[in-house]
């Protein structure tokens, strides 16, 4: 590039930033020169080729730049700096900065830290980018800029802020984007520069960087510390270790790479206890808490690894802390309540103490607590009516809610405690109990271990992500609307919001499934009609249960829930419902699978919470239950577990497969109503191919469990295969026709029934009598439908019409699937696509305007003009009123 005029002349004014400058960087520098009209652009080291050189080729007029090599530094009376306030990072420039004539302005957006070089004229906040803070003041006075350079700044936003995703962005970000775009700004070019593909080599370092990751659990945070080698500068490292957060799904990382004979950290971080801009400080880097990079020399890869650890132990917040640790709502009783009565709340609700209360004055003081054993060897010996008062234990230690683990794990183990309350001003938050703090240690020492492979953890911590992009680029528009409006709408109500189960499942999976379950933390059915008020939807609540289902007046519906917990009084029992904690609810659900939650509330809004490792299941593709005794306490969860496993084409886990064997070996399912059974096997046959289900549950001897008469054979299994082959037909017509899918299945499976079998089936099933109408009545005429066909045929279009005209869909559809015969499939298919459609044009009132008396008579000419017509005799009008006359005759 040639050398500008004017780099050598006296009271020069220098913008420069930091050395491996980003598009934050560059952005930050162009729109400083805009502030200072006549100063100097001037990069302070040498490794930007590649972001210089799309300048320099491109946009390189708009740049008044020269190379540092052509400034002479005692002419620098004034120097703008620009993202950084690190002398370290500065080059060349740090030499001048003792220099009492120097003037210098400072524009950044980092973090403060010790060593900051001190300007004379500081503005400095906390955004996503450092653009953002010169676009607002361009903006303030007025400074017109041309759409290219509203592109290059609106470029650095983008890329600074991760296409406003980070954790740092804030609304002055997108105020200075809305401003550029409003002055030209172009997205397309924004878009082509920030989703650069990566070359071969970076493809290469990405896998080494997997490949050498390792994994540290720090105060309860997993921490991915990597490293790589390379003999050349790796551009876009940072841009490699972003894509390695993505793909891995790390709350935070720290890559070490080594470039030549120079060492680089880029880290990078997605939750709070990790302030990754505090911790390569000392390393002599900087950045935001979420964001930043060092360069180090005179230092080896290990060295920096070592050091680098020690630091993290020092300065990573605890997640161990009792409010993070503790289970909340806790369960607690009345000093008053009998021995019997605290024996069945612990069996109740699977735990192993109680916390015992006393009302006095209006609040509710602990007293202390009774465990299991206690009240195990009460029992024992008669003590039933007996308050826990008696025998409860009253030297009991408690913690506050920010008391770390070496205090808690202290009160446990030295108080020898089972179960320690957390206390937060008087009120009792939640307890910890004995196995909540092993589990603590366990995963400590070592990290990753697994009780089961099989089983998930119990509720405790939640793995979580903000997914909100990915929320916008699968959800509809109206979709993602309604879920922001209830997340508002419960904030409002003090509550939590949340939706769950199948439509968080199915995002994951790249379904579509637009029912919504909605879990309130609080009262759902207050939360329900509060919001239904609000959109002009009607609300059908049931107390029992605590839901409720908004009906939108475009028949939308909503189904909410209270946030509960439900316990089971014997297998295959309707749950008992009481209040809880969305962990509580999740913990009641059938799978792992359909236990994710997004919360909804605007501060939180698009955070993935998953307690029981659902994620991994999905990934892995597997059915698994959440504790042992899942099948026992409601036995239609086998059924749903074949469905799901065919329908995502997953696997049931080891473990759960034997606790299904053991349910059926048990016989727990005689206990369930005909009702629950049928309800199950009718979503089984609504699926996309039930018999691969269907097989499923022979292999489990669960069609038993329908009646012993249903076996699977090879003329059922053909008979289910004809039938997806006719649905499939049907389907291609379009015709807009409702049928109950499921009812054609349904008739295939209890093909090989004889009436008093049928009449058995449907009063197990508790069929309706529409239902059983069809199956235990109508199904027979069809067979004997069916054998006439194929006996008679070929006949008269009409006398097939009159034959199958009585029939409806779904038995016509189960006619055409149960015959082997193609002509009577033909006939049947003519009939239905065809036949059934025509009739006459000739009416009553024609017949009375022939003179023809009004009687019994009008129907026998009426059919006879439709036989004449199905059977082809009759094509028009004319024809049919020449028909009628002849007729009369």
């Amino acid at each position: 590039m040639k050398k500008k005029p004017g780099h050598n002349k006296k009271d020069l004014t220098v913008i420069t930033t930091h050395i491996n400058a980003d598009f934050d960087a560059l952005a930050s520098m162009l729109a400083a020169q805009k502030l200072y009209p006549d100063a100097l652009v001037v990069f302070p080291g040498s490794q930007e080729k590649n972001l210089r050189n799309f300048f320099i080729k491109s946009m390189v007029y708009l740049f008044n730049m020269a190379d540092i090599k052509d400034v002479d530094m005692s002419n620098i009376k004034r120097l703008v700096l620009v993202d950084t306030k690190q002398p370290s990072r500065i080059g060349k420039f740090a030499a001048i900065l003792d220099r009492p004539d120097i003037d210098i302005h400072i524009y950044d957006h980092h973090p403060p830290m010790s060593n900051d070089i001190k300007g004379d004229y500081e503005v400095h906040c906390l955004t996503g980018a450092t653009v953002s803070i010169l676009t607002e003041i361009i903006k303030d006075k007025g400074i017109d800029i041309s759409p290219d350079e509203a592109t290059i700044m609106c470029l650095g936003i983008y890329e600074d802020t991760g296409s406003f995703t980070f954790p740092s962005t804030t609304e002055k970000d997108f105020t200075a984007a809305a401003f550029l775009l409003s002055k030209g700004a172009n997205l397309n070019m924004v878009s082509n520069l920030i989703s650069r593909e990566i070359s071969p080599e970076q493809v290469g370092i990405l896998n080494d960087m997997i490949q050498a990751a390792t994994r540290y659990n720090i105060n309860g945070v997993e921490i991915v510390i990597t490293t790589v080698s390379t003999d050349n500068y790796v551009s876009d490292f940072a841009f490699l270790v972003q894509k390695m957060v993505k793909m891995e799904n790390l709350d935070a990382i720290f890559a070490i790479a080594r470039m030549g004979d120079k060492m680089y950290i880029v880290a990078r971080s997605r939750i709070p206890e990790v302030d990754v801009g505090a911790i390569v400080t000392p390393l002599g880097g900087g950045g935001h808490t979420f964001a930043a990079a060092a360069s180090i020399k005179d230092k080896t890869l290990a060295q920096i690894e070592q050091k680098l650890t020690e630091i993290l132990y020092s300065k990573i917040m605890s997640r161990n802390r009792a409010k993070d640790l503790m289970s909340s709502p806790v369960i607690k009783i009345g000093d008053d309540v009998s021995c019997k009565e605290a024996g069945n709340l612990l069996t109740r609700y699977n735990i192993n103490a109680l916390i015992v209360t006393q009302k006095h004055d209006g609040t509710e003081d602990l007293i202390g607590f009774i465990t299991r054993q206690i009240i195990e060897k009460a029992l024992h010996h008669g003590l039933d009516n007996i308050t826990v008062k008696e025998y409860m234990t009253t030297e009991l230690a408690s913690v506050a809610p920010d008391s770390e683990l070496v205090e808690i794990q202290e009160k446990i183990i030295e108080n020898k405690q089972r179960i320690l309350p957390v206390i937060d001003n008087g009120v009792i938050t939640g307890v910890i109990t004995r196995t909540d703090l092993l589990n603590v240690l366990v995963n400590q020492s070592k990290h990753g271990s697994s009780t089961s492979p099989d089983l998930p953890n119990k509720p405790g911590q939640a793995r979580t992500r903000n997914i909100l992009k990915f929320m916008k680029e699968r959800l509809s528009l109206r979709i993602f609307e309604i879920l922001q409006v209830i997340g508002e709408k419960a904030d409002e109500l003090g509550y939590g919001a949340y939706v769950v189960g199948g439509f968080v499942r199915d995002l994951f999976l790249y379904r579509t499934n637009e029912d919504l379950d909605i879990v309130i933390e609080g009262n759902g059915i207050t939360f329900a009609k509060k919001y239904a008020k609000m959109v002009g939807a009607r609300i059908h609540s049931y107390e029992k249960f605590g839901t409720a289902v908004i009906i939108f007046q475009d028949g939308f519906k909503i189904d909410v829930a209270s946030a509960r917990m439900e316990y089971y009084k014997f297998p295959a029992a309707l749950p008992t419902v009481e209040m809880g904690s969305i962990k509580l609810d999740l913990f009641r659900r059938d799978f792992t699978i359909n236990t994710l939650a997004i919360q909804l509330n605007p501060n939180r809004f698009g955070l993935l919470i998953d307690f029981f490792s659902a994620q991994k299941d999905i990934k892995e593709k597997s059915i698994r239950v959440l504790h042992n005794l899942s099948f026992v306490e409601d036995p239609t969860r086998v059924f749903r577990a074949i469905r799901f496993e065919q329908r995502f084409g997953f696997s049931i886990g080891k473990l759960t497969s034997g606790l299904i064997d053991n349910a059926v070996k048990m016989d727990f399912f005689k206990r369930l109503s005909g009702r629950r059974v049928f309800a199950e096997l009718r979503q089984i046959l609504e699926e996309e191919n039930p018999l691969a289900a269907i097989k499923r549950l022979n292999e489990y001897d669960l069609l038993m469990v329908i009646h012993p008469s249903i076996t699977l054979n090879n003329m059922l299994i053909s008979l289910f295969k004809s039938v997806k082959k006719v649905l499939s037909w049907h389907d291609l017509l379009f015709l807009g026709e409702p049928y109950m899918k499921w009812a054609v299945y349904f008739l295939a499976l209890t093909r090989h029934c004889d009436k008093e079998t049928a009449d058995e089936i449907s009063m197990r099933i508790e069929l309706s009598p529409r239902h059983k109408t069809i199956f235990c009545k109508e199904r027979f005429e069809a067979d004997r439908s069916i054998l006439w066909m194929e006996r008679d045929l070929p006949v008269k279009n009409s006398t097939i019409y009159k034959r199958l005209a009585v029939f409806r869909i779904e038995l016509i559809l189960y006619m055409m699937a149960a015959t082997k015969h193609e002509t009577v499939k033909r006939s049947i298919s003519n009939y239905f696509t065809r036949q059934r459609h025509i009739d006459t044009s000739v009416k009553g009132k024609d017949l009375k305007k022939m003179g023809i008396e009004p009687g019994p008579i009008y129907r026998e000419i009426l059919q006879a003009v439709l036989d004449a017509k199905l059977n082809g005799q009759l094509k028009t009008r004319n024809d049919e009123l020449d028909f009628v006359k002849e007729y009369v005759r």
